[in-house]
């Protein structure tokens, strides 16, 4: 969008995309702390409840992916109508 305007777009349109992909990268870490956690138990013995703290964890990291993905479909939003034509 930078090249379709011809100049740098705002810098939080690049926080957002930033804080994003950081988000997913949380959740992607903590996802494998869920798995992790479920398959070491179940070498164990038999199937217990999950650790509250790993799903709290992953449901944490959940909430802010979604308010990341809030911001960020904004942030572009006002990048495209940035780069319209007027």
């Amino acid at each position: 969008m930078e090249r379709l305007c011809s100049s740098p777009l705002h810098a939080n349109i690049s926080t957002a995309l930033d804080k994003h992909l950081e988000s997913i990268r949380v959740v992607q870490a903590r996802r494998k702390d869920e798995i992790l956690s479920a398959s070491s138990r179940q070498r164990h013995g038999p199937p217990r409840c999950q650790d509250e703290g790993v799903v709290l964890a992953l449901a944490l990291a959940l909430q802010a992916l979604c308010l990341a993905t809030c911001k960020v479909r904004t942030a572009l939003w006002c990048a495209l109508q940035m780069t319209l034509p007027k």
